[in-house]
């Protein structure tokens, strides 16, 4: 057991105590019953509506999809070569597709 978990766990019965009267006093969020955990449902159930629109929104995010995607690969190329094409700053990986492209004649 680390020390944060003693820490969480080790309460001292005043402190103990000070928790569930706070518990106890907070009528905007009491204690759960076992009645409340059977009439509980998931958010997807619950509001399935507002769980769609969350859905569409965070589908929007991000890059719009591309047609021809490139895709990842490793290759080795020489400390020389790979220290200029950093050297050029944001977008090297992009520059040596460029250098690649024109030396295939694409």
């Amino acid at each position: 057991m680390t020390d944060i978990d003693k820490r969480l766990h080790d309460l001292s019965d005043e402190e103990e105590a000070r928790i569930q009267k706070g518990i106890a006093e907070d009528p905007d969020n009491p204690e759960w019953t076992e009645e409340d955990f059977k009439r509980a449902r998931p958010f997807r159930e619950a509001f399935p509506d507002l769980a769609a629109a969350i859905d569409r929104e965070l589908s929007r995010r991000g890059r719009p999809p591309v047609e021809n995607p490139r895709r990842q690969v490793s290759i080795r190329l020489d400390p020389e070569v790979l220290d200029y094409y950093k050297s050029t700053g944001k977008g090297w990986q992009s520059r040596v597709n460029d250098a690649l492209r024109k030396a295939a004649g694409l």
